[in-house]
Formats: structure tokens, sequence, C-alpha cells
């Protein structure tokens, strides 16, 4: 059996602080990785309460906890309520996710998700999936690739990238990190070289994963599974997942505005709790991928 190094778990207390656990309640973690999460909620549950949690790394099946209020589904979060039925549940009290990459998976040198290793071009959260970084660097055209490094890696010079990697790959394919590197070189000054290697990486990985879709399906199911005073904490990394969540919690869409009554009014299904949350300095000294996080909060009205 393989050990698996998971760093501590970013925001621990104030998202499960959130969640206002109840102690005879049932509770999903989406994002279970190390598991840190829901050992703190486990913690607080008594001997009726129940924890579900979902992870489709199968690293992550490793950290499964023995505990018999616990039940670890290895699937993508997307499917939430489906599998939440399969197991005879149609409310919960409170939800948490944790979006992103696990610190394993960066650590990791061979999943291809750090920009410190030279790895294959793999970046998938779900090793059975067909689609990896390679198909996307390799496969995709010269439109597809520029959308995918201008819509999820807010890169200024997506144009210009993606054509030269459609050139480069006419003579071989881009097969490593290192070779993709080389081949954006120009892009990388040494000053900015990390930032922007951070975008170019999150880009694809967002494409590869279908982060963006999974967070919006994901959240569109919330509503209905919550319980009257339920609460969710999400926790987000880059800007495009939290105005997602934002957006949602403030009115229920992700584009647009709501329908609006003779008045002026309109409904949604949850209410903000408290505003944004972020680490705090001491957190990020001991941990630098907390720097970006960023806990919004919310409960079902």
């Amino acid at each position: 059996m393989k050990t698996m190094e998971y760093h501590n778990p970013v925001l621990l207390k104030e998202s499960v602080d959130g969640l206002n656990v109840k102690p005879d309640g049932v509770y999903v973690d989406v994002t279970f990785g190390g598991g840190g999460h829901s050992k703190e909620i486990l913690s607080r549950l008594n001997e009726n309460g129940k924890l579900f949690a979902f992870d489709q790394d199968a690293d992550a099946l490793e950290n499964a906890l023995s505990d018999s209020r616990f039940t670890l589904i290895h699937e993508n979060f997307r499917y939430i309520k489906r599998f939440l039925r399969f197991h005879g549940v149609k409310k919960v009290d409170g939800i948490l996710a944790d979006f992103g990459v696990s610190s394993h998976q960066f650590d990791v040198a061979e999943r291809g998700f750090s920009t410190r290793f030279e790895a294959d071009l793999d970046m998938r959260m779900n090793q059975k999936n067909k689609l990896s970084a390679y198909h996307v660097i390799n496969d995709y055209d010269e439109l597809q690739l520029k959308n995918v490094l201008a819509q999820y890696g807010e890169l200024r010079a997506a144009p210009a990238m993606a054509k030269l990697i459609v050139e480069y790959r006419e003579t071989e394919s881009i097969v490593t990190s290192e070779q993709l590197k080389n081949v954006l070189a120009k892009f990388l000054p040494p000053r900015h070289a990390n930032k922007v290697l951070a975008q170019i990486y999150q880009a694809i990985r967002i494409e590869v994963n279908q982060e963006i879709e999974v967070l919006k399906e994901f959240l569109q199911q919330t509503p209905e599974l919550l319980d009257d005073g339920g609460r969710l904490s999400f926790i987000s990394y880059h800007s495009l997942e939290d105005r997602l969540v934002k957006r949602f919690i403030r009115n229920g869409l992700f584009e647009g505005e709501p329908e609006r009554d003779m008045y002026g009014n309109f409904e949604v299904p949850l209410k903000k709790v408290n505003g944004l949350i972020v680490p705090s300095k001491e957190e990020i000294k001991l941990n630098n991928r907390a720097r970006s996080a960023k806990l919004r909060l919310a409960e079902k009205k």
C-alpha cells in the first residue's frame, strides 16, 4: 500500500465551523483528499450522525476512515445527488467542498499537476478518464487551445501561445512538461515565469477535468439536497471558481439576472452567511497553498 502524503487542510476550523454541525446530522465532504476536513466533521458528530465523502482520485481511497458513521464514495461530486440517493439519502444538513488540486496531487511528480517537476503531460484527477493534458496540447486545434488558455488561464498571450503550440507539434508531439515549457519559453520571462506557468497549467487542468462544468452541475444540485437551515461551506482557489460560487449564492444563477416580481424582488434558495473568509497570515506562513483560498458560506432558506 502506498503512503499518501497530504498537507493540513486549508481553513479547517473556519470551514467546518461554517457548517454549524448538528451532532446527529448528515453531512457531505465532496473533496475527501487526505480526509482532514472529514475527520474534523466526524469529531463533531455523535453516534447518530453520518458523513458521506466523495473523491474520484483512486489515491484518496487509501485514506478511507475506519468509522461506522463514514462512507467514502469513489465518484466525481458532479453526481452527488445520484449517489446519495443510492445510499438512501435525499436531504443533508451540510455540504463542504475544498475545490482545486490536492497537495498530494501536486506533490506526486508523475501526475503532471506541478510546474516543479519534469513529467508526462497528464493532469487527470480521475486516472481512468481518457482526456489528458497530452490530448489537449496535441489534439486540440488552434482555436480550441486559444479558448482554453484565454478562458481558464486568463492569459492575454493565449492566441500567440496556441499558434506556437500548433506550429511546433507539426514536427513532433509535445509529451512532457519540460517540452511544453521549452515551446512556450518566449512567454516565460524569468521574473514572471512561475506565475505564467501556473496560469498555463491551471487552464489545461481545468479543461482536462471539466472543472467549470462539474462545479456548475454540482452547485445546481445543492439547494435541493440541503434541508431547511442546512449549510454550504466552499473553499475556492481561483477567481473563476469563486465568481461562480459567489453568483450562485447571491441569485441562484451563473450569469444574467433572476426574474423579479412586480415589486422588483426575486426568490433565491440560499442566503449568504457572513462575508468572505480568507486564511490568516499565520496559516499562509505554515501552508503556502492557503494564500489564494477564499471561503464562502451559505444557508438554505
